[in-house]
């Protein structure tokens, strides 16, 4: 069954949600801008993401773009409009600064595993957006592009760790710093795409990967996704990974599990 689904995604609109069994895909969708984002879908992703989270069913969360970009990353005439002066009150500065960053780290903890489905370009803060999902599966017409230094934009913080722990120390600066644009194949080889794929079996790359993911146990997931989102910030809660780890060893999961693997069938979690 399907839930908001459109036929007519050419309209431009705050992101689009579709839920197809255990799948949840989110449609950037304004494909004429290449989906530049707005202040108002930085909302509208917060609130699809809450919702996707809470319902048990949405096992797999997808994250694309309509037409022939997956992004253009942040508006930067909203940046510019919600820039501060330094005689404003730094609380009202840290919330103009903060707004994208929070939606990207909102993303990179989402409770279920989420691919970046890639349909073409990515560029400025989308790239983060996209670096923020656990996995990236791209046209090989993609390319990417972050521009802050040519803006004279010091990154946010988080973003930047994301970059250095997902991709490394020397794929981040020639990526920040040089500001130059670089093709599918060298975004494969250093780790930003999982997949490269051509345009016509795109859909099904992502949808084989949305499956295999949908089909393992979601409590261990979830768990053993956090651990590794800790460690990558260098900030692993080890108690509570002992936790989870006990807790698993005495769940139903794990008893589905093994008696599925002792009867040679898929198990169903």
């Amino acid at each position: 069954m399907r839930h908001n689904a459109t036929d007519a995604a050419e309209a431009a609109s705050a992101p689009l949600l579709d839920i197809d069994g255990a799948r949840a895909t989110i449609r950037l969708n304004r494909p004429r801008h290449l989906n530049r984002l707005q202040a108002d879908d930085l909302k509208a992703l917060l609130t699809l993401f809450d919702r996707i989270e809470a319902d048990p069913a949405t096992r797999v969360m997808v994250l694309t773009g309509t037409g022939r970009a997956f992004s253009a990353g942040y508006d930067l005439n909203s940046v510019a409009e919600r820039a501060v002066s330094a005689k404003e009150e730094k609380e009202e500065e840290q919330s103009a600064g903060s707004a994208f960053e929070a939606v990207v780290n909102r993303l990179e903890d989402l409770g279920v595993p989420t691919i970046c489905r890639l349909n073409g370009g990515v560029y400025g803060g989308s790239t983060d957006l996209a670096l923020a999902c656990d996995f990236r599966i791209g046209v090989d017409t993609a390319e990417m592009f972050m521009p802050a230094a040519r803006l004279g934009l010091h990154y946010y913080k988080s973003g930047i760790k994301r970059y250095v722990s997902r991709l490394g120390v020397n794929a981040a600066k020639k990526l920040f710093l040089s500001a130059q644009k670089i093709d599918a194949a060298e975004m494969l080889r250093i780790g930003y795409l999982t997949g490269v794929t051509t345009l016509d079996k795109l859909d099904d790359e992502v949808g084989a990967l949305a499956t295999v993911l949908a089909g393992n146990a979601p409590v261990a997931m979830a768990g053993m996704k956090r651990a590794i989102n800790e460690i990558a910030r260098g900030q692993l809660d080890e108690a509570a990974a002992d936790q989870r780890h006990r807790d698993s060893m005495r769940g139903a999961e794990i008893r589905e599990g093994i008696k599925a693997f002792s009867e040679k069938r898929p198990p169903k979690f």
